[in-house]
């Protein structure tokens, strides 16, 4: 019985990434699509989410109000602590997912 809350535990981040790659997919991705954007997930550390934007919200000033405001309350929906990192260029992080 002590192995349990361990194994739930694993159980549980996955789904949270899991949840966030939905996250990303579904609701994130196509609303930076209306503005001409493209939204990459870069990498998921512990709490920490690494989204790039590229596209027309390459080097735009409101990428970060896009972080703040948008991305951040969408991730905290499924990873409360979430702490989101926001970049933007031309050049796509290698690894980078695209959503």
């Amino acid at each position: 019985m002590q192995d349990a809350p361990a194994r739930l535990h694993v159980s549980q981040q996955g789904s949270v990434k899991d949840q966030i790659a939905k996250i990303c997919r579904e609701i994130l991705a196509p609303i930076v699509r209306t503005d001409g954007g493209e939204l990459y997930l870069v990498r998921l550390d512990g709490d920490d989410v690494y989204i790039h934007l590229a596209g027309t919200c390459a080097g735009c000033p409101g990428a970060s109000l896009t972080g703040d405001k948008v991305i951040l309350p969408a991730l905290r929906t499924a990873a409360p602590k979430a702490r989101v990192f926001v970049t933007t260029g031309v050049k796509i992080p290698d690894g980078a997912e695209k959503f």
